[in-house]
């Protein structure tokens, strides 16, 4: 019986992609496996066709081999039949199956990830570390030591594992591989290797120190540099410097994650820095000078012209925060606050009855405006 060309096989048309020829044959070889299908007799034919026409097309060798000269490419005599380009031998699962099968199953099995054999010593756990700041600190950078409890190599085995330094030795279960395989029906299902932990090798005589894990817990003293402009929530890491691996495995990562406190005065926007400074009603009135801090610690002087009122603001040029690797600083923004003056004299009270009755021009034209705004939404709701 001629063989059918192995795109209708497959679905696809000549021209299909390797995606499209891939995702047509995962369809199909879950529609045809022969589990799901014990009535039918023709099903591990069907299989092992749809196996055949996958493993020729998804290899660009040959694909091309089959566009040119058709199945005699891989004929007995051909262009290498079973021993040159390869078909799937007898079996139903070419190894078209074997890909799909290690792509869907090969993480939840521990299949090939990483690769080759034994995977070594497990890679020493990342560390995490809070470190809160003033926004002083922020602003100008901060050297500082910390403490961190961890995991560090043995000194007694000298991170091996085992007593006086002895090195281990290949596993006798997996025979170095770190991974163990069992066959169940069809299937040839890889695991972890449970007596070594996928490492590939054992330790024959533990360290009494640290019982083979090759490390020990110690508070370990670190210094950083925290630079100047740092916001809330940036993160530090410091490489090598988490947790010792296991029996010479290489260490973690420590990550220190800065927070920074709120400021009694201040408040930060990304770079610029906010102030909301009271200001005396005379000063606001008439004008005149303040002076207010500077996050640097010094002070800057701002010039406050008649008639501020509260909410009115005054930009600082370069008075601001730093930026993180900028020589460039942040704004200051001063917000003005007019204080109503309390526990007066009774002169005082009187002065400011004079100068209400006083006349003259306009002197509050924002309330005048809002209360005759008032009045006529009233009279508008009497009609």
């Amino acid at each position: 019986m001629s063989k059918r060309d192995f795109y209708e096989v497959l679905g696809v048309a000549k021209g299909a992609g390797p995606d499209d020829c891939k995702k047509a044959y995962r369809k199909l070889a879950m529609q045809y496996h022969p589990d799901r299908n014990p009535d039918d007799p023709d099903a591990t034919q069907k299989f092992r066709e749809l196996n055949e026409a996958y493993d020729v097309l998804k290899d660009d060798q040959k694909r091309a081999a089959y566009d040119r000269y058709g199945h005699a490419a891989f004929e007995q005599g051909g262009m290498g039949g079973r021993g040159g380009f390869g078909g799937g031998g007898d079996s139903p699962f070419g190894s078209g199956f074997a890909d799909i099968f290690d792509e869907m199953f090969g993480e939840f099995m521990g299949g090939r990830r990483g690769g080759g054999g034994g995977g070594g010593a497990a890679r020493g756990s990342d560390l995490r570390y809070n470190m809160e700041l003033s926004l002083e600190e922020a602003f100008a950078g901060k050297n500082a030591e910390i403490k961190v409890p961890t995991s560090v190599p043995c000194e007694s085995c000298k991170g091996t594992g085992g007593t006086n330094g002895s090195a281990p030795v290949e596993c006798g279960t997996c025979r170095g591989a770190g991974k163990v395989r069992a066959t169940q029906g069809f299937f040839t299902i890889e695991r972890t290797c449970p007596t070594c932990q996928g490492s590939g090798k054992v330790i024959k005589d533990p360290c009494k120190v640290c019982s083979g894990s090759g490390r020990t817990r110690k508070e370990k003293t670190l210094a950083v540099n925290v630079p100047a402009g740092v916001e809330d929530g940036t993160r530090i890491r410091l490489g090598n410097e988490g947790e010792a691996g296991m029996r010479g495995a290489p260490n973690g990562d420590l990550y220190i994650f800065l927070s920074v406190a709120p400021h009694r005065i201040f408040q930060r926007e990304g770079a610029n820095i906010h102030c909301r400074v009271p200001i005396p009603m005379v000063t606001a009135t008439l004008g005149g000078s303040i002076e207010v801090p500077v996050i640097d610690g010094t002070r800057a002087k701002i010039t406050i012209p008649s008639g501020t009122q509260s909410g009115n603001q005054f930009r600082l040029r370069g008075k601001g925060m730093s930026v993180l690797r900028s020589p460039a600083r942040g704004d200051m923004f001063v917000e003005a606050v007019v204080e109503t003056p309390v526990n007066l004299t009774k002169r005082q009270e009187e002065l400011l009855r004079e100068f209400e009755t006083a006349g003259g021009k306009e002197t509050s034209p924002q309330s005048s405006g809002f209360f005759a705004k008032v009045k006529e939404l009233w009279d508008d709701l009497k009609d």
